[in-house]
C-alpha cells in the first residue's frame, strides 16, 4: 500500500466543525451584540462535538479511539527519543499529539459547560442561567472568560505542532485530515488501515443524531 486509511470520515468531519464553531464562537464574542446569540449557537455545537468525539474514542475505528494513541509516560519518553534520531513514526495522534487532543477536549468541554451558566448581563443568557443565583452565574461567567485565553493558547500549539510536522518532517497531516489517508512512508510498518465504510459512518451518524437531540434539548431549555 501506497497510501493508508487512518482518518474515517466521521473523524475528519468532527475535526474541521470543531475548528469552524471554535473560531466562530471567538469572533461572534468579540462582535458581541446580536452576534451573542450565535456564540451562544456555536458554544452549544462545540459541546456537542465534544460529546460526539468522547464517545466516538471508545466505539470508533482503530486510529480514532482513545486506547490506540493515549500513551504512559514510558511511550511519550521513547517518542521523543524517536524524534530526536529522526525516526519516530506513528499511525494517527503521535503521544504527544494525544495530550494535546485530550487537553482540547477537556478544556473546551468545560468552556462550553461554563456558558451554559453564563450572562452577558444585557440580552443573552446561557440555558442553564436561571438554575442558579445572580452570583454563581457571575463567578461562571468570569471563569468562561478568563478560559478563553487557555483555549488560545491550545489551539496556537497546536498550530505550532502542525506547521512543525508539515514544514520540518514533511508530513502531510493536513492533507490527511482531509483525504484521510497518509502515505506508507510516514508510517509504521505493522500499521493497520482504519475501517471507513457504510457501517462506520452510519454508526457515527446514529450517534451524531443522539447528540444533536441532547444539544437541542439543552437549548430549549433557555427558551
Amino acid at each position: 500500500m501506497t497510501r493508508v486509511r487512518i482518518w474515517d470520515l466521521p473523524t475528519r468531519l468532527f475535526h474541521w466543525s470543531l475548528a469552524v464553531c471554535v473560531v466562530g464562537a471567538y469572533i461572534s464574542a468579540k462582535l458581541g451584540g446580536l452576534y451573542m446569540d450565535w456564540h451562544v449557537r456555536f458554544g452549544l455545537t462545540v459541546m456537542g462535538l465534544v460529546i460526539f468525539r468522547v464517545v466516538w474514542g471508545f466505539i470508533g475505528p482503530r486510529h480514532a479511539r482513545f486506547v490506540g494513541f493515549v500513551k504512559g509516560p514510558r511511550a511519550i519518553g521513547a517518542y521523543l527519543r524517536g524524534l530526536a534520531a529522526g525516526t519516530a513514526k506513528s499511525a494517527g495522534h503521535n503521544p504527544l499529539g494525544a495530550l494535546s487532543v485530550l487537553a482540547m477536549l477537556i478544556d473546551l468541554g468545560v468552556q462550553a459547560v461554563l456558558g451554559l451558566f453564563a450572562t452577558d448581563d444585557i440580552m443573552v443568557q446561557g440555558p442553564l442561567y436561571g438554575t442558579v443565583s445572580p452570583a454563581t452565574s457571575g463567578f461562571l461567567t468570569s471563569l468562561h472568560e478568563a478560559n478563553r485565553w487557555v483555549i488560545i493558547t491550545l489551539v496556537i500549539l497546536h498550530l505550532l505542532a502542525v506547521t512543525w510536522h508539515t514544514l520540518v518532517r514533511k508530513e502531510p497531516l493536513v492533507r490527511a485530515m482531509v483525504a484521510g489517508d497518509m502515505p506508507a512512508e510516514h508510517l509504521p510498518a505493522d500499521v493497520q488501515p482504519s475501517a471507513d465504510g457504510a457501517a462506520v459512518r452510519l454508526r457515527a451518524l446514529i450517534l451524531a443524531i443522539i447528540v444533536a437531540a441532547l444539544v437541542l434539548w439543552l437549548r430549549s431549555l433557555g427558551a
